[in-house]
C-alpha cells in the first residue's frame, strides 16, 4: 500500500448518491425516473423549512451552478474527460506513480485504491468503450460552510476492461489479463469550484446493492508430501501428487 500523510482537512462527501436499479442498462429509462423524481420534489421553500437546509437541489440547477464557476463545462465532453480521468488514474495507480494518482483522484479516494497493494503488482487494461460514457447526475452542495461549493457529477460508463493481482511472489490472486470483462460503472467526478485552482478528479464509485459479487481471490495452498530419507530424492519415488479441490476465499 502506498503511504501518505494527509495534512489537509478536505471533507469526504458522497453528494450524488442516488444509483441504479436492478436491470437498469438503458439509459434512457434511467434518465425518465430522474425526470419523474424532479417532478415530485418539494418546491426550495418546503425543502428549507423541513430540513433547514438548501443543499438539495435538481441536476439541472447544479449542473448551471457549476458552470458559473468552470464556463467551459458541457456534459457531453465532460463525460469523455470523465473517462480519461479514470484510465489515467488507474495506469498510474498500475505504475505506483503516487505523485500523479494525486492529482487525478480526491482524497477519499487514493486510499480506496491504494489500500493492500504495496506488495502486489497489478496489471490493468482499458480494452474499448461499449457504450459512450454519459452524465446522468449533478450536484452542487455546499460542504462545511455556506458558499463552500463542491461540484459532483456522476457518469455512467459500460466498458470492457482486463484486470489481473499477482502477489508478491508473482502467483495470480485474481482475475486474468487475456479474459476481458464487461463492467458498467456510475463514476463520481469532483471539483472544487470555488477554488480557481481545482481539478475534475475521480471521487468514487456508486456501487449499487444489487450488484453481483466479486470475483473471490484464488488462494495458494501447499500439499504435503512424502518424507525423504537422506540421499532419496522425490523424483525416484514415482510419488503422485494428489490434486485438491479448488479453493478460493474472499477478501
Amino acid at each position: 500500500m502506498l503511504r501518505h500523510l494527509w495534512t489537509c482537512n478536505i471533507p469526504s462527501h458522497f453528494s450524488c448518491r442516488s444509483g441504479p436499479r436492478s436491470g437498469t442498462l438503458s439509459l434512457r429509462q434511467w434518465e425518465s425516473r430522474g425526470r419523474a423524481r424532479e417532478t415530485q420534489r418539494p418546491k426550495p421553500e418546503q425543502q428549507a423549512s423541513s430540513s433547514g437546509s438548501s443543499t438539495l437541489r435538481g441536476p439541472s440547477i447544479s449542473i448551471r451552478k457549476i458552470k458559473e464557476h468552470d464556463s467551459a463545462f458541457t456534459t457531453k465532453d465532460f463525460a469523455e474527460k470523465a473517462q480519461e480521468i479514470f484510465i489515467e488514474a488507474h495506469h498510474a495507480l498500475t505504475q505506483f506513480n503516487k505523485q500523479k494518482l494525486h492529482s487525478l483522484v480526491t482524497e477519499r479516494c487514493y486510499p480506496e485504491m491504494t489500500r493492500g497493494n504495496r506488495y502486489k503488482t497489478i496489471s490493468w487494461r482499458f480494452v474499448e468503450s461499449l457504450e459512450p460514457p454519459r452524465v446522468v447526475h449533478a450536484r452542487c452542495p455546499d460542504m462545511v460552510s455556506k458558499g463552500n461549493l463542491y461540484g459532483q457529477v456522476t457518469v455512467r460508463m459500460h466498458s470492457k476492461q482486463t484486470l489481473a493481482v499477482y502477489d508478491r511472489f508473482g502467483r495470480l490472486m485474481l482475475g486474468s489479463e487475456e479474459q476481458p470483462k464487461d463492467v458498467l460503472e456510475y463514476l463520481v467526478i469532483e471539483r472544487h469550484l470555488i477554488n480557481p485552482y481545482g481539478q475534475w478528479r475521480l471521487h468514487g464509485k456508486i456501487v449499487p446493492s444489487w450488484a453481483p459479487a466479486k470475483d473471490p481471490i484464488i488462494k495458494t495452498v501447499m500439499i504435503p508430501g512424502p518424507k525423504l530419507k537422506p540421499g532419496q530424492e522425490f523424483d525416484a519415488l514415482n510419488y503422485e501428487v494428489p490434486k485438491p479441490e479448488a479453493v478460493q476465499w474472499s477478501k
